[in-house]
């Protein structure tokens, strides 16, 4: 399950399709082919999103993790 406290390095290796999804929210995961390391949360933060703004991308990220298990 995928909450605000996931690494992105994680992340990156659980939901491939989450670079895409942070992208669009200005949250860049990948920087010269290298993942950021931190958290969901951190990274979040770093471009000025809200608590709530953050549980809402972890909740999304878990709808593309399930999409890809199915």
């Amino acid at each position: 399950m995928i909450t605000k406290e996931t690494e992105i390095e994680d992340l990156v290796k659980e939901i491939p399709r989450a670079v895409t999804y942070l992208m669009e929210k200005g949250i860049r995961c990948l920087r010269c082919g290298e993942p950021i390391w931190g958290t969901l949360e951190t990274a979040a933060k770093e471009k000025g999103y809200k608590n709530t703004e953050i549980e809402t991308f972890a909740n999304d990220l878990n709808k593309l993790m399930n999409e890809e298990t199915n």
